[in-house]
């Protein structure tokens, strides 16, 4: 149920003054450090899209500021905001604060937010600095763990530390970040600062209105479809599937984007549903093919709850292609057809391994998983959803889809591991093909925990490898490309974290999509 909706238009003005007196904090901040705390404060407010330009501007005055950094709180601060913004800052920044055999100097343990600044940072490494971030990651977790064993009471410090044990800065999705942040929010700031907090909670809130008006709109739309009805084995999971869009692209003006892309996610989640658990092989056989002739006359030999999800996927395809060209004179239909039928095609391919009981390796199986858990589709469909905000032309998407492809690939692969680390035992259990921790044991002989290790060290591996292509490609990928891949990412790590996020109608999902949609954040009058 909804809460009463605010009214954007009235209070326009008052969000307007507010991000007039937060741009003046540019011009009167100086210090390094103060710069680094209004851009990181703008980012975990979520209203850093509202200054885009004045963050650039103050990133590119960080570059110059090397020399001037002195302790590791600034250093690994500094390390951190420039890496989150593409910038190819050199890890020698800490050698300064190790002893003579190499390793971090044990007499940084009294530093704790020092510490915390460094095991943030960690996590913005790739695979060529694995060895010194790494090493920055288990010496600050060390001592950050042992700090909190030695408090008994909870404060602002202890509530970050334990947050950030739990899931990095880094790693953790927008609006989710926005909320906790919201309300950890120093209360001890410069006078100055504390308009940043009043803007946040009155745009968080005023973000949070455009949602629930979406929501309405796709509930009305869910109905329509019929889904619920004619498709009984399939899971009903409209709110969920919107965290997803909302997830990638939160920001108020691309309601068109993730009202669309709530669409996609609806309908493949019911075809993934129908290869997974109900469809025999050979009608997925006669599914797939229909698909890739992508025309109304192939769906004759398909039954009838595969007319329902045929038609329309085609419809929602045809739909979104007409859009493009009719609004931007682009045919992209072939693109969004290609998409469907790798989605489907990997879906078989699993659906052919389950009917045969053949057991794949990891390597093979995450050849095929990458792309049939939705993340290049995924992309692919709100990146066309935003044709107008990323100038888009046929040479560019080409270019775009071929320079971001490790990008996208490096992406899905997190999102694939997420889902598995989550959900890997409830899909076996009603009857899908071995995940990646069952494709471990299966290969190498060893416990599921064991494998759950394993799983868990490529998970690593893949942020370091997405945040080695982000920084390879920042000339010649758009920024909304790169921050979808990213935010895809993170909302996988925000959805499985603590088990199935969208196969259970219960758990932790649906408090969170009560907290994030439903419930506004209180402003003192």
């Amino acid at each position: 149920m909804f809460v009463r909706i605010l009214q954007y238009e009235l209070y326009a003005g008052r969000l307007e003054k507010l991000k007039q007196e937060a741009k003046e904090l540019f011009a009167s901040t100086k210090g390094s450090y103060d710069r680094l705390k209004l851009i990181d404060s703008l980012q975990r407010l979520g209203v850093a899209y509202h200054f885009e330009q004045e963050i650039e501007e103050a990133v590119n005055l960080l570059t110059k500021d090397d020399n001037a950094i002195k302790d590791l709180n600034e250093t690994a601060f500094h390390f951190r905001i420039l890496r989150e913004h593409g910038h190819s800052i050199s890890t020698e920044v800490f050698d300064k604060f190790k002893n003579v055999d190499g390793r971090f100097d044990e007499s940084l343990e009294a530093d704790i937010t020092g510490l915390l600044n460094l095991f943030e940072a960690s996590f913005l490494g790739s695979v060529e600095e694995e060895d010194v971030l790494e090493e920055a990651k288990s010496f600050s977790t060390k001592h950050l763990n042992d700090y909190l064993l030695g408090k008994l009471e909870t404060n602002i410090l202890t509530e970050k530390l334990q947050q950030s044990l739990h899931i990095p800065l880094y790693w953790r999705m927008q609006r989710n970040e926005a909320q906790n942040f919201i309300n950890l929010y120093p209360t001890d700031v410069p006078k100055n600062l504390v308009v940043l907090l009043e803007l946040a909670k009155l745009d968080y809130n005023l973000v949070q209105s455009i949602h629930q008006k979406e929501l309405k709109e796709l509930a009305r739309w869910w109905r329509e479809l019929g889904f619920h009805e004619t498709l009984t084995f399939s899971r009903d999971r409209l709110m969920e599937n919107y965290l997803w869009a909302m997830g990638i692209v939160f920001e108020p003006q691309f309601t068109k984007c993730r009202i669309e892309l709530t669409k996609f996610v609806c309908i493949l989640t019911a075809i993934d549903d129908m290869y997974d658990i109900y469809g025999s092989l050979e009608e997925l056989e006669l599914f797939t093919d229909a698909v890739k002739r992508w025309d109304t006359g192939a769906m004759e030999k398909l039954p009838y709850y595969m007319k329902i999800c045929y038609l329309a996927m085609l419809n929602f395809g045809n739909d979104l292609a007409y859009d493009i060209l009719k609004n931007h004179g682009l045919n992209f239909l072939s693109y969004i057809k290609n998409e469907w039928a790798n989605l489907c095609g990997s879906y078989l391919v699993e659906a052919r391994w389950f009917s045969r009981g053949h057991k794949p390796t990891l390597k093979e199986y995450l050849g095929n998983a990458w792309t049939s858990v939705g993340g290049p589709a995924a992309i692919v469909h709100a990146y066309l959803l935003q044709a107008e905000e990323c100038n888009l032309t046929e040479h560019s998407l080409i270019n775009c889809l071929k320079d971001g492809y490790e990008i996208i690939y490096w992406s899905s692969l997190i999102a694939r591991l997420s889902n598995d680390l989550g959900t890997s035992m409830a899909e076996i259990k009603r009857g899908d093909v071995a995940k990646s921790v069952q494709c471990c044991m299966n290969e190498e002989g060893i416990s599921a925990e064991e494998a759950r290790e394993r799983i868990q060290g490529l998970l690593n591996y893949s942020w370091k490898k997405l945040n080695e292509n982000r920084i390879a490609k920042s000339n010649c990928l758009p920024n909304t490309m790169v921050n979808m891949c990213l935010n895809m990412a993170r909302t996988a790590q925000c959805i499985y974290q603590h088990g199935d996020g969208i196969g259970s109608a219960e758990g932790v999902t649906k408090d969170r999509l009560v907290s994030l949609i439903v419930e506004p954040i209180p402003i003192e009058q």
